[in-house]
Parts: C-alpha cells; sequence; structure tokens
C-alpha cells in the first residue's frame, strides 16, 4: 500500500486556504488509486465488544456491524478494497483519542482515497463535548441509564448533571467536520461523502424512556433529555451535511418503531438474550445494522 505521510498536512493547508485549484503538491509522489469504501466512526460504527478483554485500546469491529454487512453485500474482500478506521470511543475532535482527524489521516497513508473510492462514511458525534460543557451526550445518557432515582428530565441540565442538548447544532457540527470532508474530497473526487445517522434508541419527543438487563426492562419516567441528544443530532448531522453539500442517512428513520423496549427491538440491551446477548449495549442489534448495510448499499454504491 502506498504511503502518504505528507499529503495530510498538504490538504489541511489546502482546506483552510480554500485553495484547492492546485494539484502540484499532491501530485509530487505516487498518487493511490484508493479503496472503493472508507468507514469512518465510533462504536455506533464499529459495533464490537469483548466483555471479557482488558484491551481498551483494541478498535473492535464487530461481524455483524453495518461496515460487515455493507463490504459482503458489495463483495469487497480484504482491506486492498476497504479500509475501516472506526473505533469505540471516538470523537470528531474531543480529547486525544482516536479523534476524526487522526482516523483520516491513517486511512490516507494507507493510500484508502483516490480516484477509485466509492464511499466514505462518517459517524462521530455522541462522544464530543459541545458548548461550554464537560460532559459528552454519550456520558451524560449513560449516567441517566444507570440512576434510575436521579432521572434525567430538564432539572438535571439545569443542576448541571447533563449536557445541554441545545449546544449540539448543524453549523456547529458542519465546522468540526469540515476539514475533513475537504480533504476527502479534494482526494477522493469520485466518493461519496456521507454522514450515517444514529439510529433510533427511543422514539422522538418522548417522555420516558426504557432499557433492559438481562431481559428485565427497567423504565425512567424522567428520560425527556436523553430522547433530546439524539433528537438534536438528528437535526444537527441533517444540516451539517446540506451545509457541506454532502449526503446524510437517516438511519433513526431507517429504524423508526424499533429502539429499546419495543416488541421488535433493534437495538441490544444488557446482556438480553431475547436480542443479542453478546451485543455492545445500547448499540444496534444485527437487524438494525442491516437496515444500514442495505441503504447505503441501495443509495450510494450500488
Amino acid at each position: 500500500m502506498s504511503g502518504n505521510n505528507g499529503r495530510w498536512l498538504c490538504a489541511a493547508v489546502l482546506a483552510v486556504t480554500a485553495v484547492m485549484a492546485g494539484t502540484s503538491g499532491a501530485q509530487a509522489d505516487s498518487t493511490p488509486q484508493g479503496k472503493e469504501l472508507v468507514i469512518l466512526g465510533d462504536s455506533f460504527t464499529a459495533n464490537g465488544w469483548d466483555p471479557l478483554s482488558q484491551d481498551t485500546k483494541k478498535c473492535q469491529h464487530g461481524d455483524t456491524a453495518w461496515p460487515a454487512q455493507l463490504q459482503a453485500q458489495l463483495g469487497l474482500q480484504g482491506d486492498d478494497q476497504v479500509w475501516n478506521q472506526s473505533c469505540p470511543g471516538a470523537s470528531i475532535d474531543t480529547g486525544n483519542g482516536y479523534i476524526l482527524k487522526v482516523q483520516a489521516s491513517n486511512a490516507d497513508k494507507a493510500g484508502a482515497f483516490g480516484p477509485k473510492t466509492k464511499l466514505v462514511t462518517l459517524q462521530f458525534g455522541l462522544n464530543d463535548v459541545w458548548g461550554d460543557s464537560s460532559k459528552s451526550p454519550w456520558d451524560s445518557m449513560q449516567n441517566c441509564f444507570y440512576d434510575p432515582a436521579g432521572g434525567c428530565g430538564p432539572d438535571a441540565v439545569a443542576d448541571g448533571r447533563m449536557a445541554d442538548p441545545k449546544n449540539v447544532t448543524g453549523p456547529e457540527y458542519a465546522a468540526r467536520i469540515a476539514k475533513v470532508v475537504a480533504y476527502v474530497r479534494y482526494y477522493a473526487p469520485n466518493a461519496r461523502i456521507v454522514i450515517v445517522g444514529y439510529p433510533e434508541l427511543f422514539s422522538p419527543g418522548q417522555d420516558a424512556i426504557c432499557f433492559d438487563i438481562a431481559g428485565v426492562e427497567i423504565g425512567q419516567p424522567r428520560g425527556r433529555t436523553v430522547v433530546d441528544y439524539l433528537d438534536r443530532f438528528d437535526l444537527a448531522q441533517r444540516e451539517a451535511a446540506a451545509l457541506l453539500h454532502i449526503e446524510y442517512l437517516d438511519s433513526r428513520s431507517l429504524t423508526r418503531g424499533h429502539g429499546l423496549c419495543t416488541p421488535d427491538q433493534w437495538v441490544n440491551g444488557v446482556f438480553d438474550p431475547k436480542v443479542n446477548v453478546a451485543g455492545l449495549p445500547f448499540h444496534p442489534a444485527p437487524q438494525g445494522d442491516a437496515v444500514i448495510a442495505n441503504a447505503l448499499h441501495e443509495r450510494y454504491v450500488r
């Protein structure tokens, strides 16, 4: 595989200055042809989990996660055709971990971006800090899941126990991913760039939420702020895609009616034998990932 260690810096400079027409820097070394499918994202993309593993830094990819299902549908095999950089805990730009820029840079070094690249996906945001909060939405949501007494209604935001969902906006989301999008668009000019939305965990607008542990349902009547986070992300990702002139896959609509504690649940509970006992909690079960893979296949790479 061709390495492109200098390309990322070149592209970043081009993006900042908006001088995207000059190509001499990109042509100075051997230009890779790229891989057909490039996956960038967090745990909702990777969807791999080994509860017995002590390696918290390993980027585990689930065998039934939507990238694996999409790869099988396309008949693509190995790293020569697909590059999956997704990782649980990844964020757009929060912290020093496996942020979007690092994922894209690593993909670039592997020769993943080029004229043969057909699809590049991004699924991020829940692990980021928004506004002036010190908590990410995902941290706040999990605190609510496991604190049934405290609740997570509007008072939780006022008390500082949860980040304010209103801080998640389309313009900020777009600004935080814009440089990577510009870079991908420049070096993979034939690729469809798609923000993959988060699937439905709870119905939009509801106040009470529910999840299950070992098949036992646990309700939280004051769960509106958790639902507001998901409502805001759906709107922010949609708006960001429009602002950047890229695609948005509305995974929430695709999985509507199949969230937690529904009769036909497509989201993992906690060690839930009715759905997927070994699945990553609060993440898509194989059925949920299947509809996302199908939609990506049908809409963007057929």
